[in-house]
């Protein structure tokens, strides 16, 4: 971890259980890593992983919003997904010591448990509870890198603008969104004045009311309108995924006796 990262977090000694992975494990499965957690907060911008950094330690969010970001040799950055409490970053640690091909970007404040890639991958390998929910997140990493591909290829920057403010908004409990101009721009992958057009035309539509001082105010139904189809037809996959499988009973504690099927590369 950096110092600019290790700078940005502060320790938070007391915090429920608000991962979504982490809620799903059952009691046996889930005391195999409570023991060496370290529960933190992060601050917006923060740099919890950089591109060819090592994929330790293992973050579970709580609440926030982290980018994943991909770092261009022209100096130009683009996101390439939006992960929150429903996630863990690094969570692709489990096949290995690998390097993260993305920087992962804190967009909104939030805290985390994070856990060492060593002890993340000893709990990985007696547990087929917590097998199962990494690899469920894999497959929803992987699903949202396909439709942020295709949207970036085929939709225009206000439609894209609007669906990165619904993903946003669906992990910070308020329409009124910490985030500013440049780090939509660094979202989006566009200069800023684009960000300052495409805003006026979001506000022409009532989509956006207000955005100044490093907030943007929204209006969820008329953003919803605005925004591309991926932003429904993404967010209505995975969540079915999710409820499916995760409120499916699994079996616990059980040895790790072939390779996983988990998707590789990124900061997952």
């Amino acid at each position: 971890m950096d110092a600019r990262s290790q700078e940005s977090i502060v320790t938070v000694h007391r915090t429920g259980i608000g991962n979504r992975l982490l809620a799903a494990l059952p009691p046996a499965d889930l005391g195999l890593l409570t023991p060496y957690f370290q529960k933190v907060s992060f601050e917006p911008d923060a740099v919890l992983v950089r591109s060819g950094d090592e994929l330790d330690p293992v973050y579970f969010p709580h609440s926030g919003a982290i980018a994943f970001m991909l770092d261009m040799p022209n100096g130009q950055t683009v996101a390439t997904t939006l992960m929150g409490r429903e996630g863990a970053l690094a969570s692709f640690s489990v096949l290995g010591p690998s390097l993260s091909s993305v920087t992962a970007v804190a967009r909104v404040a939030g805290t985390a448990s994070l856990i060492s890639a060593a002890k993340f991958r000893a709990a990985y390998a007696q547990s087929a509870a917590i097998r199962n929910v990494v690899q469920l997140h894999a497959r929803a990493l992987l699903l949202q890198l396909q439709h942020v591909a295709a949207c970036n290829a085929l939709h225009r920057v206000d439609g894209r603008m609007a669906r990165w403010l619904l993903q946003l908004h669906d992990r910070v409990p308020d329409d009124l969104l910490p985030v500013t101009q440049e780090a939509l721009a660094q979202l989006l992958g566009v200069r800023r004045t684009t960000v300052t057009l495409t805003m006026s035309k979001l506000r022409k539509a009532g989509a956006v009311p207000s955005d100044r001082r490093g907030f943007v105010e929204i209006d969820r139904a008329r953003l919803e309108r605005v925004a591309c189809d991926c932003y429904a037809l993404m967010q209505r996959k995975i969540d079915r995924m999710y409820c499916q499988e995760l409120s499916a009973p699994q079996p616990t504690l059980a040895p790790f006796r072939e390779s996983a099927s988990v998707a590789s590369g990124g900061a997952g």
